[in-house]
């Protein structure tokens, strides 16, 4: 049976491309929220479909969310940190 490698590793070989780095660092930002909302989540022990209902939304909704193909308002992260009992903090540096 063949190892499978971490997300690290994929991570770190695809990065290793100039052009496959720039598309990265270009939503960092996003990958960073997404991962945030992800981890905060399974933090509670909630699935997409339990935070979904918290918030007033669908299972799909969050799955959009989490995959990066939805792009939220602040007030829809709002929902979804009160939801998480987290604080949204958004700034500029």
């Amino acid at each position: 049976m063949k190892n499978s490698a971490s997300w690290e590793e994929v991570k770190k070989e695809l990065l290793q491309n100039p052009e496959t780095a720039s598309a990265y660092d270009d939503l960092k930002e996003e990958y960073s929220l997404i991962a945030s909302i992800i981890a905060a989540r399974l933090e509670k022990g909630l699935t997409q479909a339990e935070l979904a209902e918290r918030i007033g939304t669908t299972q799909g909704n969050i799955s959009r969310l989490e995959s990066g193909r939805h792009n939220p308002s602040v007030l829809f992260l709002r929902k979804v940190a009160r939801a998480l009992e987290k604080e949204l903090e958004v700034t500029f540096r």
